[in-house]
């Protein structure tokens, strides 16, 4: 899906139906509304808050009706899959979040930078396939070694901190310089 296109599709869908639906919306879908990347995603992560019933009826309905026009949109496109992050962004994100994208019944923020680079750090150490994202983020070395120690205590493994460096160390090459 395109993020720009879609969304600004569904909220002309919720506006003809009345319906209102704001939120924090993270992954890629934040980073191509936000211009970073360019290409298509499957689907839009909702991270705040819990998506009404009714909204989520509503975002399968358009799902149906857009793909009738040669749109390829996953059902289940708008979800909550990262919702659990919630528990473990730094302290006081929701202070930090920034405007998305303001349309007559769509109102989305995303979190601020360091928040949503430590995001994409992680997702990028975790599934090993955001290294694009990360990459279109160009966090300086400041910022990479700013998120580290965050990154490196998302997981229990005993492995995971040694895995974490390296991932970063390997961007930070990438990007032209070492951690």
């Amino acid at each position: 899906m395109n993020p720009v296109e879609t969304i600004g599709l569904f909220d002309q869908f919720l506006s003809e139906r009345a319906e209102t639906f704001s939120a924090v919306v993270i992954g890629g879908a934040a980073l191509a509304i936000l211009g970073f990347i360019s290409r298509e995603t499957r689907d839009c992560d909702i991270l705040d808050p819990e998506i009404p019933e009714s909204i989520r009826k509503a975002s399968v309905l358009f799902a149906k009706q857009i793909n009738k026009q040669g749109h390829m949109l996953r059902a289940d496109w708008l979800n909550n899959g990262p919702e659990s992050l919630k528990r473990h962004l730094p302290a006081k994100w929701e202070n930090r979040l920034i405007p998305l994208f303001q349309g007559k019944s769509v109102s989305l923020q995303t979190l601020g930078r360091s928040d949503l680079l430590k995001t994409k750090l992680f997702a990028f150490c975790d599934r090993g396939f955001d290294r694009q994202d990360c990459l279109a983020l160009r966090p300086t070395k400041e910022e990479l070694l700013e998120c580290l120690p965050w990154v490196q205590e998302q997981d229990a493994n005993k492995d995971w901190p040694n895995h974490v460096a390296t991932s970063l160390g390997a961007l930070a090459k990438e990007l032209g310089y070492g951690l």
